[in-house]
């Protein structure tokens, strides 16, 4: 009689042990196709690439074909050197596009958007842009890289496609900041300029003089910093015509 319980002990370790490396096998299963998932959108698909613009100058076809598929998409930006060439998104709050992606639908690594303060066609003195800091450098990943003084030193160009008109970026400045930072998260309509470009000059961790100005239009690009809750790191540029 013990004997035979002992072998029903052991048959349900057996069967308790088969359970836990099947369970584990399909939670690391799952992770490793959660990783690729979130990873994968994270990059230009080919599907999107081809609305990307030509770099004309002139006017910009292809966003208006992607405008027929999402009527909120406002331009396209690229920073020369980095992962950052995505369509840009606007949404009617600023969540929207923080799990959506320019198609629409759900996805981890949401889009490009700007913030519903500004106007569309970034004719505000101060627009900013938001995404999310991807660990592979996708979306606005490589926006942290910008605290490095020689990675900010070497990069100073970008382009911004709007459907009738082509913006070049030069970049100037890069700050860590929070996210109740009032003085650049203060955009929209009655943006103090001056007070902006002079907080930018003093305390941002890198910058370069090009003589912007408050008459310039100047562009951010926002995104979280890893391990801080509340970190941010945001990137500036001038926009030239």
């Amino acid at each position: 009689m013990a004997a035979r319980a002992a072998r029903i002990g052991d048959k349900l370790l057996s069967l308790f042990a088969v359970l836990m490396i099947f369970t584990m096998l399909t939670y690391g299963g799952y992770s490793l196709w959660d990783n690729y998932m979130v990873n994968h959108g994270a990059f230009l698909s080919k599907d999107l690439l081809k609305y990307k613009p030509a770099d004309t100058g002139g006017e910009n076809l292809s966003l208006e074909d992607l405008m027929l598929i999402n009527e909120e998409t406002c331009g396209w930006i690229t920073v020369d050197d980095t992962h950052i060439d995505y369509p840009v998104v606007q949404g009617e709050d600023d969540l929207k596009y923080v799990n959506t992606d320019v198609f629409g639908e759900f996805s981890l690594s949401g889009a490009i958007f700007l913030s519903c303060k500004n106007k569309t066609d970034f004719s505000d003195g101060y627009s900013l842009l938001y995404g999310h800091h991807m660990d592979n450098g996708g979306m606005f990943g490589d926006v942290i890289e910008f605290t490095d003084e020689e990675y900010f030193s070497a990069r100073e160009t970008g382009v911004l496609y709007l459907p009738h008109k082509t913006y070049q970026i030069r970049l100037f400045a890069c700050m860590e900041v929070d996210a109740y930072d009032s003085i650049v998260y203060g955009h929209g309509e009655g943006c103090d300029m001056q007070r902006l470009l002079d907080y930018l000059k003093t305390d941002s961790t890198n910058y370069r003089d090009i003589g912007v100005t408050a008459d310039d239009k100047i562009i951010g690009m926002s995104t979280c910093v890893d391990a801080v809750t509340n970190g941010r790191v945001v990137l500036f540029g001038r926009l030239e015509e």
